[in-house]
């Protein structure tokens, strides 16, 4: 039991010396693990989903609605992204509106391209 115990503790905090069979057979292992594991064991389905989702959209912004008129429409919108992100080829894709616990509409979610 005591020499069970002894080679579980070496293996464990790896006590062996570089220029043993022992370490060999550690860069073996590794080696087969990196070259040999199947590529499907690190994909997952939520990072595919997440890259689909981020294809379409560069990036998100939150637009006050005092920022805007009272009539608001699309054009306006990505007229104010356009001057405060700085890019004039900024493209509206999508607005959602954020609303309050009243159900007042506070914001707008904008994804734009």
């Amino acid at each position: 039991m005591g020499r069970l115990f002894h080679i579980i503790k070496s293996i464990f905090f790896w006590s062996y010396a570089r220029n043993t069979w022992q370490w060999d057979v550690l860069c073996v292992a590794i080696l087969a693990f990196i070259f040999l594991t199947p590529k499907s064991w690190f994909e997952t389905s939520e990072l595919r989903r997440t890259e689909a989702h981020q294809k379409g959209f560069a990036t998100t912004l939150l637009v006050s609605r005092q920022s805007l008129s009272a009539q608001a429409d699309k054009a306006e919108i990505e007229r104010l992204v356009r001057a405060s992100t700085g890019r004039p080829d900024a493209e509206v894709k999508g607005v959602r509106e954020v609303r309050d616990s009243n159900g007042q509409v506070v914001a707008f979610e904008v994804d734009i391209r």
